[in-house]
């Protein structure tokens, strides 16, 4: 399986990360992957890059160093409606929106909690396209309840790989994401695969994420990343609904 983008990549904006957007192209280019995303925390992250961060997006250029780089973001799910920390006209101006939950803006409670906002962000916000490491192991949820709620709401589950090394905070093992590829394998939900890169080498390092999409025999046709206009149609699919 050929990934061709890796759109869950932070630079310097989020506040914890450590490269540039230029510095995440050119890692990108050097490994021949022609598509990369720019998804800085919002603000509600502590220590995020402010507001203005994001309306001025649109002054970057679309291609740097020869690869071509949507611009997003990861906002952050604020509470059990499904909330998010930009506005709505600011969501419908991105090029992909990820929606993840964070302990800094959502103190981890139930299950039935995690799982009430995880559904409101993907059935209440048109533009929340991917639902960014579903699976940390701080906020368990009813992963039958989220898989079905993303197959009638068109929106595309993350794989992350960052989640699934043994030194991410957020590590709990393989068991969680191999349960969700098999209901998305089942009911056909989309999937991508993402570093979650905080540092440009990282920027594409997609091994693990790999590793269990294919051994879980999901049809490639759902594996987003595998094509960039898989990518943007399954952008445009959840957009019809609203």
């Amino acid at each position: 399986m050929n990934f061709v983008l890796d759109v869950h990549c932070h630079t310097i904006s989020s506040g914890h990360a450590y490269s540039t957007i230029s510095e995440n192209a050119e890692h990108a280019a050097k490994i021949g992957m022609k598509y990369i995303g720019v998804s800085d925390h919002a603000p509600a992250m502590p220590g995020a890059s402010c507001l203005y961060n994001f309306t001025n997006l649109w002054s970057l250029p679309d291609v740097i160093g020869g690869v071509r780089v949507f611009k997003g973001v990861e906002c952050n799910i604020l509470d059990e409606r499904g909330q998010l920390d930009l506005s709505t006209d600011l969501l419908a101006k991105m090029e992909f929106v990820i929606a993840s939950f964070h302990r800094g803006t959502f103190p981890p409670s139930d299950k039935a909690t995690h799982t009430r906002a995880m559904i409101a962000a993907m059935e209440n916000n048109r533009d929340m396209h991917i639902l960014g490491h579903p699976g940390d192991p701080f906020f368990e949820i009813d992963i039958p309840a989220v898989v079905s709620a993303a197959a009638r709401t068109h929106t595309i589950i993350e794989i992350n790989n960052q989640s699934l090394n043994p030194r991410c905070y957020r590590y709990n093992g393989s068991s969680v994401p191999e349960k969700i590829l098999e209901l998305c394998k089942k009911i056909h939900v989309p999937v991508i695969a993402s570093s979650d890169a905080h540092f440009a080498t990282y920027v594409g390092e997609l091994g693990r994420a790999q590793a269990l999409i294919e051994a879980s025999g999901i049809d490639e046709e759902l594996v987003v990343n595998t094509s960039v206009e898989r990518f943007l149609a399954a952008i445009a699919k959840k957009r019809e609904l609203f």
